[in-house]
């Protein structure tokens, strides 16, 4: 969603910009030839009396009100869908604020637990909320599930988190022959 917002944000701004000049140049022309009456790239007389001839309840305005409200509401969603999931961590001062990327805490996580002798490979997610370890070793899968867990309890019980976020770990038994190197942090 933050990609979208990143697009959207200056084509908006560009609109806005572009019906500012708009306005602008009507304006000046208005101010130059104040007889006229009709606009130098727009027809505002004519839309102005299509506006005072039609009614509120006429299926164009309806449709409009609609489409706008829609409109309204999309963008609304988008930008609270947009916001940073940051990682709250203990203050060590008062007014001061500490905070994380997901993608760090995931980072911490996984190379402990990939630091794990039967451990072969791991990958990780991470949010405020939770963190999923997936874990892929040799021997029994709940050793290595045990030892996930572990690992990655103790580096979630060293950081100063204002929440401990739910621990979930997932183990695998690796395929013989399979000699995969360690997947990345998602």
């Amino acid at each position: 969603m933050r990609v979208l917002l990143r697009v959207l944000a200056p084509l908006l701004s560009l609109a806005v910009a572009g019906l500012g000049a708009l306005l602008v140049i009507e304006v000046v022309a208005a101010w130059v030839n104040p007889g006229s009456g009709s606009g130098l790239l727009l027809p505002w007389r004519d839309w102005r009396s299509t506006a005072e001839n039609t009614l509120w309840t006429a299926q164009p305005v309806l449709w409009g009100a609609v489409a706008a409200i829609v409109a309204g509401v999309l963008l609304l969603v988008i930008g609270l869908l947009a916001r940073r999931h940051d990682v709250a961590l203990d203050s060590p001062s008062p007014g001061l604020t500490v905070a994380t990327a997901p993608r760090v805490l995931a980072r911490l996580v996984g190379s402990r637990v990939r630091a794990l002798d039967p451990v072969t490979a791991a990958s990780v997610t991470a949010s405020a909320g939770s963190v999923v370890v997936r874990a892929r070793g040799r021997g029994d899968t709940g050793e290595v599930r045990d030892e996930a867990r572990t690992a990655a309890s103790g580096v979630l019980d060293a950081l100063p988190l204002t929440r401990r976020p739910r621990l979930t770990v997932r183990a695998t038994a690796e395929l013989p022959g399979s000699h995969r190197s360690s997947q990345g942090v998602h």
